[in-house]
């Protein structure tokens, strides 16, 4: 009997040291995602077709689609990828850590917020995927496959579309309207977010107003207003606020990142980085603030193979030198395009709100935060600082009103 109680004893210690080290490696790829998500976005504001566009993605998703590579990856094929994902982990350490971050975040009961999405490689029909991968993939990151004939280009849209649209509750309806390659591997992701607010607007407190496109643009769009305790940092000598709120049980937040005035958001962009922002967070203090935000869908498909490439993703593209053997057995496979479709709904759903605040004080005179032109957010996720969702609001969908 001592000898069974020793017996157990070693294994729960084992299974907890597994368990440890698991999380530190979820950890580490939290940070990649942060990382990730900074660098590929000063990618694509440099970029001339963005740069008066809506920006929206998930680090944490696309990075799902990344280690898929790596899985099907051999050599310096694999070495780019993580290169990419500046992560330094063993396989065997590298995808269960993808797992259990992937599952942590995505559960939609546990953090009362709705993230529908749906990943999936795409591979011509000349092409085989080892049974092995395809199992491996599925279990850790919850990846699917299927083949298409990208030669029948209306067939194969058809059905890409109405994959997207079922793995998001129909919200996603369009992923591209034209294929960008069609000889590779075509990774797509398409995820539908609607955050839950930790104390909910009042559904009567909306109103349309003008959102500030330009100094001498204005698009009218509804807003939702409420005042409450929310954390916030004013940075006087960069002339921009930084406002934190929390979801529905806490365990993510959305921040925003507003300049004072109507501007260019060049300015604020040069400033994203992994320090700034943390230096920003370390400054954020509850207060009482008055805060206008648009109540919107955003809808934005981003082609994101070249702004991969840039950051080194370059021989998994390359026909002649791709080695995904790992995927099929020999090295007859390339990534011919990376697909990234994203909505997020901005409403005022959330936990109802505690009336009795208002005869604070602090509520006379509360700090302004009115989101009536371009800024910056981003979804952080508060248990594994990893980074969910970033993008810019530049152009809402509404009635434009030329302002000279």
């Amino acid at each position: 009997m001592a000898l069974q109680l020793a017996v157990m004893c070693i294994l729960f210690s084992l299974a907890r040291a597994d368990s440890v080290a698991l999380k530190d490696h979820a950890s580490v790829l939290a940070d990649s995602t942060l990382s990730l998500g900074l660098n590929l976005y000063q990618t694509m504001v440099k970029d001339q077709n963005l740069r008066s566009e809506n920006i929206l993605f998930s680090p944490v998703v696309l990075a799902s689609s990344l280690g898929v590579m790596t899985m099907g990856a051999k050599e310096n094929t694999a070495s780019q990828v993580k290169s990419v994902l500046n992560v330094d982990l063993q396989d065997d350490q590298l995808h269960p850590a993808f797992s259990a971050l992937l599952s942590e975040v995505s559960d939609e009961k546990a953090r009362n917020t709705t993230w529908k999405m749906g990943s999936r490689l795409y591979g011509p029909t000349s092409v085989n995927l080892r049974p092995q991968f395809v199992e491996s993939s599925r279990k850790l990151y919850n990846h699917e496959h299927a083949k298409v004939n990208f030669r029948d280009k209306r067939r194969a849209l058809q059905s890409i579309n109405e994959w997207a649209s079922q793995s998001t509750m129909g919200r996603v309806a369009e992923v591209t309207r034209e294929l960008p390659g069609a000889d590779g591997a075509l990774f797509i992701n398409a995820m539908y977010f609607k955050p839950h607010w930790e104390e909910s607007f009042h559904y009567k407190m909306v109103d349309k107003r003008g959102f500030m496109t330009s100094r001498t643009n204005t698009v009218s769009v509804l807003m939702m207003h409420r005042t409450g305790y929310y954390k916030f940092y004013e940075d006087n000598e960069n002339r921009l606020n930084i406002l934190e709120m929390q979801l529905a049980h806490k365990h993510s937040s959305m921040v925003f990142i507003m300049p004072f005035h109507v501007e260019p958001l060049e300015r604020v962009e040069k400033m994203l980085t992994k320090e700034q922002l943390n230096h920003w967070f370390s400054k954020l203090e509850n207060r009482a603030v008055a805060l206008s935000l648009p109540k919107i869908n955003l809808d934005v498909s981003h082609e994101l193979q070249k702004h991969l490439q840039e950051l080194g993703l370059a021989e998994a593209v390359d026909k002649t030198k791709a080695d995904f053997s790992g995927m099929t057995g020999k090295k007859d496979l390339h990534v011919s395009s990376v697909l990234h479709a994203a909505v997020l709904e901005w409403d005022t759903e959330g936990k109802p709100f505690n009336q009795d605040i208002y005869g604070q004080p602090e509520f006379k005179s509360p700090k302004l935060f009115y989101a009536d032109h371009p800024f910056i957010f981003l979804v952080r996720d508060n248990k594994t600082n990893s980074i969910l969702l970033i993008g810019r609001l530049v152009k809402p969908k509404g009635e434009n009103h030329d302002e000279l």
